[in-house]
């Protein structure tokens, strides 16, 4: 599963963690996340993700 990069302040979704504060399971893909999820540290929604080569 790929990690995702935030490209507005850098953070980086890994789906083997992630995001217990947001209620996603580890192994969740990103694909798999609900539209609603934002970044946990700056707010902006999942479009503003790019996949990390």
């Amino acid at each position: 599963m790929k990690k995702y990069v935030c490209k507005v302040c850098g953070y980086i979704y890994d789906p083997t963690v992630g995001d217990p504060d947001s209620n996603v399971a580890p192994g969740t893909p990103f694909e798999k996340i609900p539209d609603t999820w934002v970044c946990p540290v700056c707010g902006v929604g999942k479009s503003d993700f790019e996949p990390m080569e």
